[in-house]
């Protein structure tokens, strides 16, 4: 079976095959039903599915918004149209993985993290 982060990138080559028609609100819907089925069959939450559900709290900060919208909402509210946000999706969804592989550092806290670096011999 494929994993999460597999049929997103299918979907992104081929979304008209996966979707009916380019467009986010689809794949919304989409991605309720995956998970909605996986639950169904008592398949467990996956670690990529445990992350994706961070891409709500993230597109919130990105754009400044209240928690009061989905994240599909939020992204076709700045979008040209359902096939320029769905676009937008793929672009946005890239810069979050991005933007997790490399957390930033806390300037204000170097100071300890030199010290714990060099308590495992990384630093000096």
């Amino acid at each position: 079976m494929l994993d999460l982060y597999d049929l997103l990138g299918k979907i992104k080559q081929r979304s008209s095959l996966y979707l009916g028609k380019k467009s986010l609100s689809h794949l919304h819907v989409f991605l309720d039903g995956y998970t909605f089925a996986r639950r169904q069959l008592g398949i467990p939450v996956t670690e990529q599915e445990t992350k994706f559900e961070e891409f709500q709290e993230w597109i919130e900060n990105r754009f400044n918004q209240a928690d009061t919208q989905s994240w599909s909402r939020i992204i076709l509210f700045y979008s040209e149209d359902e096939a320029d946000a769905l676009k937008r999706f793929f672009d946005l969804f890239e810069e979050f993985l991005n933007s997790e592989q490399f957390p930033k550092i806390d300037a204000t806290n170097n100071s300890e993290m030199s010290d714990e670096l060099s308590v495992v011999g990384v630093n000096g």
